[in-house]
């Protein structure tokens, strides 16, 4: 049954996402012009990242766990977790791979110390 719902769930999201996400700026770009906020629709887009981040956590744990962290890492997985937390933990723990490294360093550069900054972040 989890096969089925997973199959339902991610087609239901490739068409619903995108729609969601253009309401979204409908709604704040033309419905509320007076009222309209970039810091509500930052924080909604912030939230939307943090959500796709952990999905994608669950989704490619398997191929994260091959490419991005050697054998004896902390592995993916955990739906409460971002990539970037589990990347940090392995990062912190040296533990990547040189993919891991690089992808690692395009983050932090990016953003600060971005991996080890969202080591452990409440979700």
């Amino acid at each position: 049954m989890g096969a089925i719902l997973a199959f339902v769930s991610v087609l239901l999201a490739s068409f619903l996402f995108p729609l969601g996400l253009l309401l979204t700026l409908i709604v704040n770009l033309y419905k509320r012009r007076w009222k309209f906020s970039f810091k509500r629709l930052d924080q909604q887009f912030l939230s939307i990242a943090t959500s796709v981040d952990t999905s994608g956590n669950v989704i490619c744990k398997d191929l994260f766990d091959l490419i991005l962290i050697k054998k004896s890492g902390y592995q993916f997985g955990n739906r409460k977790e971002t990539i970037s937390s589990v990347l940090g933990k392995n990062q912190r723990d040296g533990t990547l791979t040189k993919l891991g490294l690089i992808v690692c360093n395009v983050l932090d550069w990016l953003d600060t110390e971005h991996c080890f900054r969202s080591i452990d972040s409440l979700i």
